[in-house]
């Protein structure tokens, strides 16, 4: 049974990996850096972890004063910014110098392995403690949604490389930080939506995964299709 679970919890997210892998069409990448980012993306969970639940222990005075407001800090401020932050900032720490950063699709390869790292390690703890219904929803919403986040991450991770080699030090920073903030945001309305469980929000939650995975799949092709070498 716990084979069935753990196979149930990991597919999903190596079936986005090899998707993502494949529309590398210029240059892919070693599999020791491929590997490295899955690595990373798992150890960013037990960061993002400790840092939740300090934001948590924090904000708990408001859950029972101002349940909505609680929330909406948890998910965005504490949730969004710690595990999006830390997939950055392990992200950044392993690629930005590397010299197989060379395309401006790497960028959208590099965060979609860290986030999916992410993905398949937090997926096997909920279906190991929930079970496989656990791991059916989480295919189709929370492995796809890192990866999404990781999409948007990396699209500009990738637009600030190449600003960097231009020598556009300052354009390279905030390009960074759009991508950063872009992935928080739509973390932390991903997790706040699906919170507020009433028919209504179903409907919200449902038309915003439409359209964040909609519009992923787009940037991805496009920039698949565009991908050009970084001199």
């Amino acid at each position: 049974m716990y084979i069935i679970l753990i196979a149930a919890a990991v597919i999903p997210a190596i079936w986005l990996l090899i998707r993502v892998y494949k529309a590398d069409r210029l240059e892919q990448e070693s599999p020791k850096m491929l590997i490295s980012l899955v690595v990373i993306g798992v150890l960013s969970t037990s960061l993002a972890g400790a840092a939740e639940e300090l934001g948590d222990k924090i904000l708990s005075p408001l859950s029972d004063a101002s349940p909505f407001l609680y929330r909406f800090l948890l998910y965005f401020a504490v949730v969004g910014l710690a595990e999006e932050g830390f997939k950055y900032l392990l992200l950044k720490i392993r690629t930005w110098k590397s010299p197989e950063f060379n395309c401006t699709f790497d960028g959208v390869v590099y965060s979609v392995f860290v986030s999916l790292g992410f993905a398949l390690w937090e997926n096997v703890a909920y279906v190991l403690i929930y079970g496989f219904g656990v791991a059916m929803a989480r295919a189709v919403t929370a492995v796809p949604g890192h990866a999404c986040f990781g999409v948007f991450m990396g699209a500009w991770y990738g637009v600030a490389k190449r600003y960097e080699l231009a020598g556009m030090a300052e354009e390279a920073k905030r390009a960074r930080r759009t991508g950063l903030w872009t992935a928080v945001l739509l973390h932390g309305a991903y997790d706040f939506i699906a919170s507020l469980e009433n028919d209504l929000m179903g409907i919200v939650f449902l038309v915003f995964i439409g359209w964040m995975f909609r519009r992923a799949l787009s940037i991805v092709r496009q920039l698949s299709t565009e991908d050009t070498f970084i001199h």
